[in-house]
């Protein structure tokens, strides 16, 4: 009669040593795999991750310049910057025209124009003819003052459309800009093209 209740004591203690060792188990692989997790690479926060990495800017640079193409920036860069990272501008360059301090954004298009032909200023009075429709994506601030319409006031705000929005792909995207009404854009499209 006593060897049963014995043995009923061996298992009743012998299970609550393991209850109380699978619970001691489980609380260290618990700690142990959160520690290991927290200082992994992959394991990261993305707000750590995005934080290591500088933002990048991807600008497209055309016109004057020796290495017209799409380059990447980092964050905060300038037009100058947007300049040099392809090549510099040429010795036909108008830089005057350029405003190279100017922020660049995510997208933009940069361009640097050339500078106009000594015979084509000639003389103050003789009226000019343009060969063909002003192209919006590479005329200067002095071509565009010359459409009809058009006053410097105009013009340099279609420089700065430019520069923040990039190349013009259509002539209707002159009607965002203020002093441009549906009549005058009529005009510009019988003389201006993207």
């Amino acid at each position: 009669m006593t060897t049963f209740p014995l043995s009923r004591r061996r298992a009743l203690a012998g299970a609550v040593l393991l209850a109380a060792a699978l619970f001691v188990a489980g609380r260290y692989l618990a700690g142990a795999g959160a520690s290991s997790g927290a200082s992994g690479p992959a394991e990261r926060p993305l707000e750590a991750v995005e934080a290591a990495a500088p933002a990048a800017l991807v600008v497209h640079v055309v016109g004057a310049v020796r290495r017209p193409g799409l380059y990447r920036l980092r964050d905060g860069a300038r037009v100058a910057d947007a300049v040099a990272r392809a090549g510099g501008a040429t010795r036909r360059a108008d830089v005057s025209l350029v405003n190279l301090a100017a922020p660049v954004a995510d997208g933009v298009q940069v361009v640097v124009p050339r500078r106009a032909p000594a015979a084509a200023s000639g003389s103050a009075n003789a009226p000019q003819t343009p060969a063909g429709p002003l192209h919006l994506n590479t005329a200067t601030l002095e071509q565009l003052d010359e459409l009809p319409g058009v006053g410097p006031s105009t013009a340099q705000k279609i420089l700065d459309f430019r520069q923040e929005h990039g190349a013009f792909t259509s002539i209707d995207e002159l009607d965002a800009i203020p002093g441009i009404g549906p009549a005058r854009l009529e005009q510009l499209r019988e003389v201006a093209a993207p």
